[in-house]
């Protein structure tokens, strides 16, 4: 097969303990799904839904790179959260076979322009150029299923050393099974696939120069700078 142009290479994420990478397909996040970040957000989280968003696949960022202050914003916010990579794909997948289509987990940030989000959500637009822009899923390594255990696990995140963000997996409203079930309605999902399972209470404003530091107990620690 021949192009006009030669096609960039595919975005894929380091994986623990092997040379080989996982392949990016697309990235998928999951809004409001820490009852405490829903309701500092103005939401109730008794009654919704989850409700999915999504990032370009080349939105990814290797771990401790030093990413430049992204364009437009002036309220630019950091968002921890638990990745959960997807190996075998499908549809309406039962939640009791959800976890046999994980392939393994990672710590990611979803970078939100917050300004242009409140101006989407304030004109019922869409909530692309607020989360979708370049450079915006900063993602450590992955870690095989097998190798880690999280039902009791804390997400963290520190900014220039300070604790910003604090919770525990244990609080996500749906967990890991459910989010790959209800999303496997919407999307067929498949092998390569992200998703972002939301982010804990404790979100703010980040700046040029800041340091970023966030995990999850048991998988890589994620660090980023912002140029």
């Amino acid at each position: 097969m021949s192009f006009v142009f030669q096609p960039p290479a595919p975005p894929a994420v380091a994986v623990v303990g092997r040379t080989e990478r996982f392949p990016v397909h697309r990235i998928y996040c999951v809004g409001r799904n820490y009852a405490a970040h829903a309701r500092e957000m103005g939401k109730d989280p008794e009654r919704e839904a989850p409700f999915f968003f999504t990032k370009p696949a080349d939105a990814i960022v290797e771990n401790g790179a030093r990413i430049p202050f992204p364009s437009r914003t002036s309220d630019l916010h950091h968002e921890i959260e638990l990745v959960v990579a997807i190996g075998t794909g499908g549809a309406n997948i039962g939640i009791s076979q959800a976890m046999s289509h994980v392939f393994g987990y990672a710590v990611g940030l979803d970078l939100t322009r917050r300004d242009l989000q409140a101006e989407a959500k304030d004109k019922g637009r869409p909530w692309d150029t607020a989360k979708g822009f370049d450079r915006s899923a900063p993602i450590t390594a992955i870690t095989p299923a097998g190798d880690v255990k999280l039902d009791d696990s804390r997400i963290w995140l520190k900014v220039n050393g300070a604790l910003r963000q604090q919770g525990a997996i244990a609080d996500m409203i749906w967990n890991v099974a459910e989010i790959v079930a209800e999303l496997s309605t919407l999307f067929e999902l498949a092998p390569g696939d992200l998703i972002y399972t939301g982010t804990p209470a404790g979100v703010a404003a980040i700046k040029s120069n800041d340091a970023l530091e966030g995990g999850v107990d048991g998988l890589e620690t994620l660090k980023v700078t912002l140029a």
